[in-house]
């Protein structure tokens, strides 16, 4: 895998590259602001761009508004956000963009390394990993959705997909079946109106839908 890293911090930028190194992940370049990472995404086309959201000049949203800069300029460009914040607006762009291989997760709740290893693994293979915190405070923004037609075990049932977990860890972590989970799952696609395609990962369109409402 190769991957672009945009972080102003130098520890944080060095030791993400190291973690990924001694994963097999190739840095192509570590940069500190955005325009930098839009120029190296599209000198190095990656295979998934890793960005911080607070950058030069102004510490504001700088970097996921590059992030979303450079997934126009590449589509289907999988983006990994840390921040320590939830910048709403443009996360909801990113995230309801209408294409999987996204990821936003909090600094301060990413502590392990084989959790992180495995959303960067994950994102870059069009998947998603969403922090808990980021979509409670998402799905806090009230706007009407077309998910109303689900029950509260549904709607758990896909928050937790949108976190990246599996069909198996959802069983265990909601102490069901397997089978269940498969029923829940096959209800939320057909209330969701996704069928069955060669060309879109449903789970990836009913997660994008889930934090675009």
């Amino acid at each position: 895998m190769r991957v672009v890293i945009a972080e102003d911090a130098v520890l944080l930028r060095e030791g993400v590259q190291r973690l990924l190194a001694d994963d097999g992940v190739e840095t192509l370049a570590a940069v500190d602001n955005g325009d930098d990472l839009v120029e190296a995404v599209q000198r190095h086309r990656p295979d998934l761009a890793i960005a911080d959201v607070r950058m030069p000049p102004t510490f504001t949203d700088e970097g996921l508004r590059a992030a979303l800069r450079a997934r126009r300029l590449l589509p289907g460009l999988p983006v990994l956000v840390l921040s320590q914040y939830v910048e709403e607006t443009y996360a909801v762009e990113l995230l309801s963009g209408g294409a999987g291989g996204v990821g936003y997760l909090l600094k301060e709740r990413v502590a392990d390394v084989a959790e992180f290893l495995d959303a960067v693994r994950r994102v870059a293979a069009g998947g998603t990993a969403i922090d808990p915190e980021v979509i409670t405070q998402l799905m806090a923004r009230g706007r009407r959705s077309p998910l109303e037609a689900l029950t509260p075990r549904e709607t758990e049932v896909l928050g937790l997909m949108a976190q990246g977990l599996t069909n198996s860890a959802i069983a265990a972590r909601l102490v069901v079946s397997h089978g269940a989970v498969e029923k829940h799952i096959g209800n939320i696609f057909a209330k969701l109106g996704l069928e069955a395609s060669d060309t879109e990962h449903r789970r990836v369109r009913a997660v994008l839908t889930y934090l675009g409402r």
